[in-house]
């Protein structure tokens, strides 16, 4: 059940208003600096990947493939989401910390 615990803790970090969902939201707090961790779902355009990676590689923000677009979306409270940003150091840790534990798949 590794993958609902990292979903679940996109869906409390949303709850608690700490998650910017979508590429406009995401790149904007990536730019801004309150971005703590951009999750792309693996099922993202090679485009969409490509572009994150690298923002996330030049702002130093950590970035990691997991799920689905529709797992995300979900997570977030919405159909699809490709990308999201995780807005609190707390929760990234969390989430980074359960995505080490082992990857399904």
């Amino acid at each position: 059940m590794m993958r609902d615990s990292v979903l679940s803790l996109v869906g409390i970090a949303k709850k608690a208003n700490r998650v910017a969902s979508g590429g406009f939201q995401t790149e904007t707090a990536v730019k801004s600096g309150k971005a703590s961790l951009v999750i792309i779902s693996r099922d993202a355009s090679e485009n969409t990947k490509k572009k994150f990676q690298n923002m996330c590689s030049f702002y130093q923000v950590p970035a990691c493939l997991y799920g689905t677009r529709e797992e995300l979306g979900a997570a977030s409270g919405s159909q699809y989401k490709a990308v999201l940003a995780v807005q609190d150091s707390g929760f990234a840790r969390a989430i980074e910390k359960k995505l080490a534990e082992g990857k399904p798949e």
